[in-house]
């Protein structure tokens, strides 16, 4: 059985969601590991989520993700859900919206708890529950000159 300590740091903080967003603009690695530092956690996990070049056999050449008007309402009721759900000191998430490119970055999400085991399971469930629950859809054109939308219903 794991020991369990009676200290404030180990848990979750009074408000952990500290940066959301959905922007047309390059996103920064850096910016949101800043905004998940917290001195209480011994376990920070970040997953950023690139543009590929290749989709279900077929070659990417570009894409553009929308969102729907209550994207960020409803980012922000994910974050709060994860952020229940575990020792969360602190959590952010950014998507970007607008033409990407190859390489370019689409999602970051940070999350920073006590321990890293804690942190590893925030952060899956908070990019799951983005990817699945928050209305952005993803427009690819491929190389043959096809296109498709992802996520669009």
């Amino acid at each position: 059985m794991a020991p369990t300590y009676d200290h404030p740091g180990e848990r979750a903080a009074q408000d952990p969601v500290r940066l959301l967003a959905i922007r047309d603009e390059p996103l920064s690695l850096d910016e949101v590991f800043k905004a998940v530092g917290d001195d209480a956690a011994g376990g920070t996990a970040l997953f950023v989520g690139t543009v590929r070049n290749h989709d279900a056999g077929a070659d990417v050449d570009e894409l553009g993700y929308s969102s729907h008007p209550s994207a960020e309402a409803e980012m922000r009721r994910v974050a709060e859900e994860v952020a229940a759900a575990y020792p969360v000191r602190a959590l952010a998430a950014v998507h970007r919206v607008g033409d990407l490119r190859v390489g370019d970055l689409a999602v970051i999400v940070a999350v920073s708890c006590p321990h890293r085991s804690e942190a590893f399971e925030a952060c899956r469930k908070l990019i799951d529950d983005l990817k699945h629950e928050v209305p952005i859809w993803k427009h690819q054109r491929f190389s043959d000159g096809t296109e498709e939308w992802v996520g669009a219903c």
